[in-house]
């Protein structure tokens, strides 16, 4: 593997265990700074923020990163993050961890130029292998950040962000050392226009051969949010799980979704077509998500999650075919939008979810399951219907 790929990867397992660092200790902080015992408000507004921030602004990095190269763009936005967890290591305020949130949202929009790099340095075939070790690098990152979190944050409140700091501060030096450039600035330099967060999104809901990919990346990723939001409460409803085996199941499943990303997507591709790949993902999670919504027994949960694993084989496919719909000066605003998306989908799936989730709870709390099946399945038609070329030529309008 060449050297700058290695840089991205390790970037992004950084970036990841840096954002989840803070998640164990943030209520425990916000209920420190207020001075309240009911902090669920404050949290949800803070959780909206980030996401918010990430989807208006994850276009923005992608288009300037078009313009301006990848890597000034993921400089600073390393730069800022760093600085970002430096500020609300010593917020006193509400006030100022909202200001904080709000960069930390902007800042990890950075994913898109990330994507952008790999897709710049690799060949179509080697694209889908390379995403899927790219999403089990940001998987693994997301495992360890809350475990180290959590433990710092039992020795002092303020030192998991002080440790997400100096990881992204880590980050910085590795890329501003290591990591070439993998587009050349445009001659035309920046463009003002690229600024607005709506002009990107505008540009790719005109182009109608881009949104039945970018409706499939929503969907997905609003599934992809209901093992989050009620994986803990469903273990407790139905097999009485304590902390110790929640945390023993989501830990086995993110190392079974890891592994399978990260070594599945390449041989599946050639084996099954990017499509083929993407179908496949989208069956393994229905049979898994209907075996679960049944499950009387514990045990049957760790037996389904190499099923379960499967299903992660589906976005690198995905990521991949999406890099065929648009040419290569628009492939970071491109994915940006992506990324933009699978923000939305991050606020509506928890919303949904949560929601059918209380309404079955008395009754079959399993049945959620089926609910994200079913929202699962609406990816189908959508993968289906895809037409693409080799390239699609489509406006060069930024």
């Amino acid at each position: 593997m060449n050297r700058p790929l290695l840089v991205i990867f390790a970037a992004i397992a950084l970036d990841a265990i840096g954002i989840g660092l803070v998640f164990p200790i943030l209520p425990r902080l916000i209920e420190e700074v207020t001075q309240a015992r009911e902090v669920a408000s404050y949290l949800g507004i803070l959780t909206a923020l980030y996401a918010a921030m990430q989807f208006a602004f994850a276009p923005v990095l992608g288009a300037l990163s078009d313009r301006l190269g990848r890597r000034p763009i993921l400089l600073i936005s390393l730069g800022g993050a760093a600085l970002n967890y430096a500020l609300m290591a010593r917020a006193p305020s509400l006030a100022l961890l909202i200001v904080g949130r709000a960069i930390a949202g902007l800042t990890s929009a950075n994913i898109a130029v990330a994507t952008a790099y790999i897709t710049d340095i690799s060949p179509q075939e080697a694209r889908a292998k390379r995403f899927g070790i790219f999403n089990a690098m940001f998987g693994i990152g997301f495992i360890l950040g809350p475990v180290v979190g959590g433990v710092l944050g039992d020795y002092w409140l303020r030192l998991p962000f002080i440790a997400a700091g100096v990881l992204n501060a880590a980050n910085l030096l590795l890329a501003l050392l290591v990591l070439p450039e993998s587009r050349p600035a445009s001659p035309a330099g920046i463009d003002i226009a690229a600024l607005n967060p709506l002009r990107p999104l505008r540009w790719a809901l005109s182009m109608r051969s881009l949104l039945p990919i970018i409706a499939t990346f929503f969907v997905l990723s609003a599934t992809g949010e209901v093992y989050g939001v009620c994986w803990a409460l469903w273990g407790d409803d139905v097999f009485q799980w304590n902390g110790l085996w929640i945390g023993l199941s989501l830990g086995a499943f993110g190392v079974c979704q890891s592994l399978a990303q990260a070594f599945m997507p390449g041989p599946a591709v050639r084996l099954l077509g990017e499509r083929g790949a993407i179908l496949t993902g989208i069956m393994a999670a229905c049979v898994a998500l209907a075996v679960l919504a049944f499950a009387t027994q514990g045990w049957i949960v760790f037996v389904i999650m190499p099923v379960m694993a499967l299903a992660g084989i589906g976005t690198p496919a995905l990521q991949s075919l999406a890099t065929r719909l648009v040419d290569d000066d628009q492939q970071g605003q491109f994915q940006g939008v992506l990324a933009s998306a699978m923000s939305l989908a991050s606020i509506f799936g928890p919303l949904l979810f949560s929601t059918v989730y209380f309404a079955v709870r008395e009754h079959w709390p399993g049945a959620v399951w089926l609910s994200a099946m079913i929202v699962n399945a609406v990816a189908v038609p959508l993968v289906i219907g895809l037409r693409f070329r080799p390239r699609v030529e489509v406006s060069r309008e930024r």
